[in-house]
């Protein structure tokens, strides 16, 4: 006899295995996350590095060290720290957001610490600073690496102490807030160059979170595209397209996104609002981005009517990769054999394969 709950049961577990709003994939039998909803938008991505940035997340997310997460521009920082104060227990407290980059100098301690009435010109009243905000929750600092110097030891005080004095100010007040810092530079060196407070560093760095860039993640490209898409459409209340031909896909691929998601994002919304359609080709997106401009570039291209030496393009391309790792490493083999994801043996015998030398 048919069973007609059961069919509906199992018509909807099918469109929810299919919907990449169902937040996970299965494959061979392993459950693969591919996006982790915050209050502040979607993570999307199954790949190795963001699976394990989520993981670190829900590991740490109860307690209240401090987390520093760094990355380049556009790599979702904010997503990230968003998800870590959802899971915290300050979930229920406000998550507050101070860009340390945009803020003038001579405001910032003012907007941090707030400050007592009469405690500069244009003071009329006593003001609540950034930190009395997010008491109870997270205080994200953005941008940490733009902090002065002067205002680093005070946020030094602020992490040991979880006291502040706001300006102009005789009380010590306390605090219950965690700190999230995050940046786009390298803040251990800017600690060797002096820039940066040695001791300000370690006590943010206790969890450290490296978000990959876009290129380092390209099994994600097309959950990205087509959850960019899907919110594009409805912002642009555009219901006459049908999707996103491989062209177009292949374009995007093809780019190096020195913008990463957030640059993603804004040309797969451009696409969305001047296609004619009814699908999004590659005449949709910018001509400088169906040429290909990074280290991916050699896979971008079209064979030739003549044919190709197949070994010795692959050869070139595995030896240009291996020597921008070395590079940016300044030839530190650990280190270089991490980005590369290759054991340290393993690149010293393509080093000596390929004669590679440091110039």
């Amino acid at each position: 006899m048919v069973d007609p709950l059961k069919d509906i049961v199992a018509h909807v577990m099918n469109e929810c295995r299919n919907d990449d709003d169902s937040g996970e994939i299965v494959e061979s039998g392993v459950r693969r996350l591919t996006f982790r909803p915050t209050s502040r938008g979607k993570i999307v991505g199954r790949c190795r590095k963001v699976r394990a940035i989520i993981e670190t997340i829900d590991r740490v997310a109860k307690s209240t060290c401090n987390v520093l997460c760094t990355g380049e521009s556009g790599t979702g920082k904010e997503l990230f720290v968003s998800a870590l104060h959802d899971a915290s227990r300050r979930s229920e407290g406000p998550l507050v957001t101070v860009n340390c980059g945009a803020l003038p100098e001579n405001l910032m301690e003012s907007e941090l610490f707030g400050h007592a009435r009469g405690a500069f010109t244009g003071a009329h009243v006593t003001r609540q600073g950034r930190v009395a905000q997010a008491e109870g929750g997270t205080l994200f600092l953005d941008e940490i690496g733009e902090l002065p110097m002067k205002l680093q030891s005070k946020l030094l005080r602020l992490l040991q102490e979880r006291e502040y004095t706001p300006v102009g100010d005789n009380r010590t007040i306390k605090c219950d807030i965690r700190i999230v810092a995050a940046t786009n530079r390298d803040l251990a060196e800017e600690v060797t160059k002096g820039a940066f407070r040695e001791d300000l560093y370690y006590r943010l760095n206790v969890i450290h979170l490296a978000l990959p860039a876009l290129r380092e993640r390209m099994e994600d490209m097309d959950d990205l595209i087509d959850h960019f898409y899907r919110n594009s459409l409805e912002m642009a209340g555009r219901d006459d397209l049908e999707g996103i031909d491989d062209s177009a896909r292949d374009a995007l691929k093809c780019h190096d996104w020195p913008g990463n998601i957030r640059e993603l994002e804004n040309v797969v919304q451009r696409a969305v609002l001047l296609s004619v359609g009814p699908m999004i080709s590659a005449d949709d997106i910018p001509m400088d981005f169906g040429r290909a401009s990074g280290p991916d570039s050699a896979l971008c291209h079209e064979l030739p009517d003549e044919g190709i030496n197949l070994r010795s393009v692959i050869d070139e391309y595995e030896s240009n990769l291996v020597r921008q790792a070395l590079e940016r490493t300044s030839w530190n083999k650990n280190q270089a054999a991490k980005l590369l994801g290759l054991n340290r043996t393993t690149l010293v015998e393509m080093v000596k394969r390929k004669k590679l030398q440091s110039v």
